[in-house]
């Protein structure tokens, strides 16, 4: 399993916008094309203004598949306009489990 983390720093106050719009139309778009949500986060101590969101894949070829799905969805390309001033840094991750994860694993070959 190999795990996206897409964090972004929102403008200053934007979080409750974001978040208001995500949950109304973008997480139902994302859902449909990503399938595995692990997490959709805020910040509350440490660093401000920021959204962390976890995707599960079962393998990179699974991720770039589900994400060129996404990318091509009319709906998804009518959504985007709605987040894209709020952010004003994204930040994207590709992490694998270590064996001992609660979520599972491998060994670093």
């Amino acid at each position: 399993m190999f795990y996206e983390i897409r964090t972004y720093r929102l403008k200053n106050g934007a979080i409750p916008a974001y978040l208001k719009v995500v949950e109304e139309e973008g997480i139902a778009i994302q859902k449909k094309h990503l399938g595995a949500l692990i997490g959709y986060f805020f910040s509350e101590i440490g660093p401000i203004n920021e959204i962390v969101h976890i995707w599960g894949f079962s393998s990179l070829d699974d991720r770039e598949s589900r994400r060129g799905r996404l990318m091509a969805d009319p709906d998804w390309q009518g959504f985007l306009p709605k987040i894209r001033d709020l952010i004003e840094v994204a930040e994207n991750k590709i992490m694998k489990p270590a064996a001992f994860s609660p979520t599972g694993g491998s060994r670093p070959a």
